[in-house]
C-alpha cells in the first residue's frame, strides 16, 4: 500500500553465522558480473536502451563464443538450424495463448489495421515452420533450433544486470516427435545439458515437476509421458527429485539449476514437454498407418538459458573470462594475428608513451590471464616472455611452444 513502508531485516543466531554472510556478501560484490564486465570492458548499459547490453569487441568474442559451442553441437546431435521472424501479428500470439496471458510482457505496436508485436520465445514460429507443409513420421523428431533475438517487456525495477533483461538471445530448441520418442530425446537431451555443464565445471541439480491441479489434455497422456521423463532419468544416472504438482498447465518438464563457486543455484536449463501447443495450431503428420491426423508432442529445450544471463553466471564463477590473452612490446602485430588465427582473443599494446611495468599492470588489472612479452631480443628469436596476471614470471618461450600449450588448455 501507498501509505505504507516495507522493511526487510535479517538476523543471525550467533557472530559466526554473522560474519559468514559478510563474508559471502563481499565474495559475491567481488564477483558482480557488472562490475567484471566494466573493469574488462566486455558490456555495459545504457539509459537510452534500458535492459539492453551493449556488447563491447571482447564481450562480443565471449557472446559468439558460446553460440559457436552450442552449435557444433547442435551438428553432432542431429539439430537443425533455423532463422524465424521477429515480429509477428496479434493474431499468432491469440492462436497460441500468450495474448490472453503474456500481452503485458510483450512490446506490441499497431501496423496499419493490424497489432504487431516483437516476440517474447520462438515456439509458435516453429510451429509455423512445422506445418507449413504436410510432414510424415519418418520426419520425426524434428529437432529445429533458433537464436533468434528474444525481446520481454520486463518492469525497470526488475532489470538486473545480464540476469534480467528485455533484449536477448536463447539457445532455444523446439523438439517435435511422437509419444514414444519422448523417452529417447529426453535422454539425449540430458546428455546434452551434462556435456555442455561439464565443460563449465557446473554440477546441477534435477527436479521431475509433475501434473498440476489445473491441466489441460488427457490424464492418460500426462501418465505416459510423466512415466517415460521418470525412466530417462533413471536411465541417465544422475539422481533426481520429484517436484508433484509443479509442472506446467501443458506438460510435465524437468527442471535444472546449476551450482557456482560460491554455492549458489541458477536456474538455466529448460527442458519441458507440451501436449497444447500441437492442438492450438492443429500440427498434425502422416503417421504409419498413414493416419494423416496423427498429433506430435512439442519439447522446449534449451542449455543455456538466454546467452546474456549464462555470461553473467560464467563471469561471476570464475571472476574473470580464461580466454583472453595480451601482447605487449614492441613489432607483435603478426604474433598477434596468428593467436588469433588459431582461436584464441589476443590484444597488442603498442602505445610507446606507455613504460612496460605500467603495461603489464594494466593487462593485470584488466584480468588477461597471459601477459606476453616482446622486445628486441625476442623479436628476433619468435617467441615471448610468459606472465600470468598473479604477477608470475614463466620464462621464454617460442610463440609455437605457447600455442601448443594454450590449445592443450582449451581442450
Amino acid at each position: 500500500m501507498e501509505t505504507l513502508q516495507r522493511i526487510y531485516g535479517i538476523s543471525f543466531p550467533d557472530s559466526k553465522m554473522l560474519k559468514e554472510w559478510e563474508r559471502f556478501q563481499e565474495e559475491a560484490r567481488n564477483r558482480d558480473h557488472r562490475k567484471i564486465g566494466k573493469e574488462q570492458e566486455l558490456f555495459f548499459f545504457h539509459d537510452l536502451s534500458p535492459g539492453s547490453c551493449f556488447f563491447l569487441p571482447r564481450g562480443a568474442y565471449l557472446y559468439n563464443t558460446l553460440t559457436d559451442f552450442i552449435r557444433e553441437e547442435y551438428c553432432r546431435r542431429g539439430f537443425q538450424e533455423v532463422a524465424s521472424p521477429n515480429i509477428y501479428n496479434s493474431k499468432l500470439w491469440e492462436t497460441s495463448g500468450h495474448w490472453q496471458h503474456y500481452s503485458d510482457n510483450m512490446f506490441s505496436f499497431p501496423v496499419e489495421q493490424d497489432i504487431f508485436a516483437l516476440k517474447p520465445m520462438n515456439c509458435p514460429g516453429h510451429c509455423l515452420m512445422f506445418s507449413h507443409r504436410p510432414r510424415s513420421w519418418r520426419e520425426l523428431p524434428l529437432r529445429l533450433a533458433d537464436f533468434r533475438v528474444l525481446h520481454r517487456n520486463e518492469l525497470s525495477g526488475t532489470l538486473t544486470g545480464l540476469t534480467r533483461v528485455r533484449r536477448f538471445q536463447q539457445d532455444d530448441a523446439h523438439i517435435f516427435c511422437t509419444m514414444e520418442q519422448i523417452e529417447s530425446e529426453m535422454k539425449d537431451c540430458l546428455d546434452f545439458l551434462r556435456c555442455v555443464y561439464y565443460v563449465f565445471g557446473f554440477s546441477f541439480q534435477l527436479h521431475l515437476s509433475t501434473r498440476p491441479e489445473k491441466y489441460l489434455g488427457d490424464i492418460d497422456v500426462w501418465n505416459q509421458a510423466e512415466k517415460q521423463l521418470e525412466n530417462s532419468l533413471n536411465e541417465f544416472g544422475e539422481p533426481w527429485k520429484l517436484n508433484p504438482g509443479d509442472g506446467a498447465f501443458y506438460g510435465p518438464k524437468i527442471d535444472i539449476k546449476i551450482k557456482d563457486a560460491i554455492g549458489r543455484y541458477h536456474q538455466c536449463a529448460t527442458i519441458q514437454l507440451d501436449f497444447q501447443l500441437p492442438i492450438r495450431f492443429n500440427l498434425t503428420f502422416v503417421g504409419k498407418d498413414w493416419d494423416d491426423k496423427a498429433r506430435p508432442v512439442i519439447i522446449h529445450r534449451a542449455i543455456l538459458g538466454s546467452v546474456e544471463r549464462m555470461i553473467a553466471i560464467l563471469t561471476e564463477n570464475y571472476s574473470f573470462f580464461m580466454i583472453l590473452f595480451l601482447l605487449s612490446g614492441n613489432s607483435v602485430l603478426q604474433m598477434c594475428k596468428q593467436f588469433v588465427e588459431a582461436g584464441f582473443m589476443a590484444d597488442a599494446d603498442l602505445d610507446s608513451s606507455c613504460l612496460l611495468n605500467k603495461k603489464i599492470r594494466n593487462a593485470q588489472l584488466a584480468q588477461y590471464n597471459f601477459i606476453l612479452v616482446v622486445g628486441e631480443k625476442e623479436k628476433l628469436t619468435n617467441s615471448v616472455n610468459v606472465r600470468t596476471r598473479d604477477n608470475k614470471v614463466h620464462g621464454e618461450l617460442s610463440v609455437s611452444e605457447v600455442l601448443a600449450r594454450l590449445t592443450l588448455l582449451k581442450e
